[in-house]
């Protein structure tokens, strides 16, 4: 984790780049190098319950790839308050990565929160057919999976970022529901 004399930075590739629910001293748009986005990891506490997990996303190294998210800076005030809530919002199989976000005019060390194969909840790789299909029933505490991939999507949008894996399932999933297919 960051340095304590540094200021924390938090990186959100999934449901924190639109559903931060913490204080924060600064949010700016972000990417990381190195990684790609995948809805691989099985959500039992937020997308889906015991049984019938729902998928949301993690990161995989991939050193052709560049992720867009949130970056947050938060105010050293509240950091260890912030740190234990976003600990318990993550405990369904994430666990404190160090990163290096690219901010617009600069590099920020920091942190994320990844899901690897090693915890109980990770699904790993399977065809988006079944991915989309899983989306389109899973529902949890947190509401329905579908509405986790669209806010994900509509939020790369507003960046201004692309993510084909993101979009691929957001036709299909639209497709499965009977929605239009917004235009790109």
């Amino acid at each position: 984790m960051a340095n304590c004399a540094e200021p924390t930075w938090v990186f959100g590739y999934g449901s924190l780049i639109w559903r931060a629910e913490f204080p924060f001293a600064e949010r700016e748009p972000a990417s990381i190098r190195g990684w790609k986005r995948r809805f691989w990891q099985g959500s039992t506490d937020h997308r889906g319950i015991p049984g019938a997990p729902g998928r949301v996303v993690t990161l995989l190294p991939d050193q052709q790839s560049r992720c867009w998210g949130m970056a947050y800076r938060l105010d050293e005030t509240s950091r260890e308050r912030v740190m234990e809530q976003l600990d318990v919002r993550e405990r369904g199989g994430y666990q404190r990565h160090d990163i290096e976000s690219h901010l617009k005019d600069r590099r920020v060390p920091g942190l994320m929160y990844l899901a690897t194969p090693s915890n109980g909840n990770y699904l790993g790789p399977a065809p988006l057919q079944t991915i989309a299909e899983q989306i389109c029933k899973a529902e949890g505490p947190s509401g329905a999976n579908r509405e986790y991939l669209f806010k994900l999507a509509q939020a790369l949008a507003e960046m201004g970022s692309k993510d084909a894996h993101v979009t691929a399932l957001l036709e299909m999933v639209l497709e499965r529901s009977g929605q239009a297919i917004p235009p790109r």
